[in-house]
């Protein structure tokens, strides 16, 4: 057998799968529900809980600022703090390709249990699969996770005209990260994926108050996700152009690939409505908290333009932001 390698032998149940699981997997997410190895975890939470699921699919696995075990972990703890959540358990599930290097498996388990344990979160439960060469890409990965539910209410129908919005930091830099690694455009450049956890983050803003919901605008990017918020509403949410957070390196790269930022992934900030007597305590209390030192308020919400995004632009004309249509960033996360 190649030990270097993951083989069919890893997925078949016996001693290889024992092997990878108990010399592997156990020793890096130790802890008492998962050692149990039984068929599930027994855990023990009160009162409301917030479960959610996501597959992660990222070509390359490997990209500047992580990889695709610190995307699975971040990504399914932030969709639980976006709820209000506070993230406390996760499953973990690998579909792997035969021959994917068991150093790379290696590398991806390291990076998960480092992400796990900066978010406190304990990895309880999982699966691992095996699939046949050439009929997978390397790895996916699927997580789930459970949290308490902390802050209760958060919802795009809490909407008010005046209220505020705020975004937690410098937009598009995931999205133009991976597409530039992708193409090999990246060697040199500075330019890193945000892929963080954003529980912190979440729970500033929520203590400092007045938080209608919050976002965080993966997939599509900002504008999609404001989209989201009005659409078939009476409401609106004006952004100034003026006031969006794009690092330089960022502009530049989308000016290259014919992107734009406003419709770029990201994967560790967070858009927050804010009540408007309190956008400026919001605002403090994320600027104070790492990674959260570039938010903004790029934009109001209005009754001007009902189910509608506007980008009020540095010329004073105005620009409808759609829904992202297609896939702009296709195997982005």
């Amino acid at each position: 057998m190649n030990h270097d390698i993951i083989t069919m032998d890893h997925g078949s149940g016996g001693g290889a799968t024992s092997r990878l699981i108990e010399e592997l997997l156990v020793p890096a997410f130790h802890n008492p529900q998962l050692s149990a190895l039984g068929d599930g975890a027994l855990l023990e939470l009160s009162g409301p809980l917030v479960f959610s699921t996501d597959s992660f699919v990222i070509d390359p696995v490997f990209f500047p600022g992580g990889d695709i075990g610190k995307l699975a972990v971040c990504g399914t703890v932030n969709d639980v703090a976006m709820c209000g959540g506070t993230p406390r358990y996760l499953s973990l599930g690998f579909i792997l390709e035969e021959g994917f290097p068991l150093e790379s498996l290696r590398r991806i388990v390291s990076s998960i249990a480092d992400t796990a344990a900066d978010c406190g979160v304990s990895i309880v439960t999982g699966d691992t699969k095996v699939v046949e060469k050439g009929r997978g890409d390397g790895i996916y990965i699927n997580t789930s996770g459970i949290g308490t539910l902390t802050w209760p209410g958060l919802s795009p129908a809490n909407l008010k005209p005046g209220d505020k919005v705020i975004l937690s930091g410098t937009m598009g830099d995931h999205g133009t990260a991976v597409m530039l690694a992708r193409s090999g455009l990246l060697e040199g450049g500075d330019l890193r994926s945000d892929c963080q956890p954003l529980c912190r983050l979440a729970a500033s803003v929520l203590e400092a108050g007045g938080v209608r919901v919050l976002r965080d605008p993966t997939r599509g990017g900002v504008a999609t996700t404001l989209n989201e918020f009005v659409d078939g509403t009476n409401l609106s949410i004006e952004l100034e152009e003026d006031t969006l957070p794009v690092r330089p390196a960022v502009h530049s790269a989308c000016e290259m690939l014919g992107l734009d930022p406003l419709y770029c992934a990201n994967e560790g900030k967070m858009l927050a409505v804010v009540d408007p007597q309190q956008a400026e305590a919001a605002l403090a209390a994320l600027r104070s908290t790492p990674g959260g030192e570039d938010a903004a308020i790029i934009g109001t919400v209005t009754d001007r333009y009902p189910g509608k995004v506007i980008l009020n632009t540095c010329l004073g004309g105005g620009r409808v932001l759609t829904r992202l249509t297609g896939a702009q960033l296709p195997r982005i996360c």
